[in-house]
């Protein structure tokens, strides 16, 4: 049995292997398709991006405070402790949620520890943050130990992605109707991150997919602290061809160990859109 309990959230689209391996209790976020709520697990993920791209409409909701109760209550009443890794409260209730039911935890096991980081992550990004800090478990820290490492992890955590449709970031509040339309018809591809807040942003602009994705490895190329000692992450959505390419990119011109690749999940794949691709590494800054 693991010394405390690593708690995350569905955000993370780590693939169930690594989630297994790492003996890590993962909330689900709410899904709804069309007017139904599904089980993101359930979903296969091609089926769903199909769904998509048809004209169904997904969209998602954090865990309530209820939910992260009766998922953590019975590891205090077990006597382990708690460190919950948040998907960024800039992008989501769910940090804020769990934290209320954490302090209410709290109160009433006193002799408990119960920490909670914000990863200011979202998707891969997050679960490669929550990989880091179960592998120093692994290793034998502490509890506080674990929640210092992730900590000041965070800033050195960088997410860049770029989206195919950008009908989906119109959807979601990130561009105007008008950019999106613009944008659809001269076929421009939009460099995102996630910045110091945990915030989306726009960086850049390219023209085609195929300039997007190369901005992608220059980011990397750029940024990565020791990009040869470093565990890597790229998720996408339904495009694995260009995740295998942006791969072996890595590995083979900058000689990175290992990557992960693993699908968007539906719950972040409702607000990012089929064809969004997105490489995730230590950086010197976000």
């Amino acid at each position: 049995m693991a010394s405390f309990v690593i708690f995350t959230d569905s955000s993370t689209d780590l693939p169930e292997e690594w989630v297994k391996r790492y003996e890590l209790e993962v909330v689900q976020l709410h899904l709804t398709v069309s007017g139904k709520e599904e089980d993101p697990e359930a979903l296969d993920v091609h089926t769903f991006y199909d769904r998509l791209r048809n004209g169904e409409v997904a969209s998602t909701a954090a865990p309530s405070p209820g939910e992260y109760t009766e998922r953590m209550e019975k590891y205090l009443q077990n006597g382990q402790d708690i460190l919950y890794i948040g998907f960024s409260e800039a992008l989501s209730a769910t940090y804020n949620n769990a934290k209320v039911a954490m302090e209410d935890l709290s109160a009433r096991y006193p002799e408990r520890k119960l920490f909670a980081v914000s990863s200011l992550c979202a998707s891969t990004g997050h679960g490669l943050l929550v990989l880091l800090a179960a592998k120093q478990r692994e290793a034998g820290k502490t509890i506080e130990e674990v929640r210092d490492y992730t900590v000041e992890t965070v800033p050195h955590l960088c997410h860049w992605f770029t989206v195919d449709d950008l009908m989906f970031l119109k959807r979601g509040g990130r561009i105007s109707a008008t950019t999106a339309l613009m944008g659809t018809m001269l076929g421009i591809k939009p460099v995102l991150h996630v910045d110091d807040l945990g915030r989306l942003i726009n960086v850049s602009k390219t023209r085609g997919r195929k300039a997007s994705v190369a901005a992608l490895f220059d980011k990397v190329k750029t940024t990565a602290i020791e990009p040869s000692t470093q565990l890597m992450a790229i998720c996408h959505g339904d495009c694995i061809e260009d995740a295998k390419g942006l791969a072996e990119r890595l590995k083979t011109e900058l000689s990175v160990p290992e990557v992960i690749i693993s699908p968007t999940g539906a719950v972040i794949g409702a607000h990012s859109g089929p064809g969004t691709l997105a490489v995730f590494f230590l950086g010197t800054g976000r």
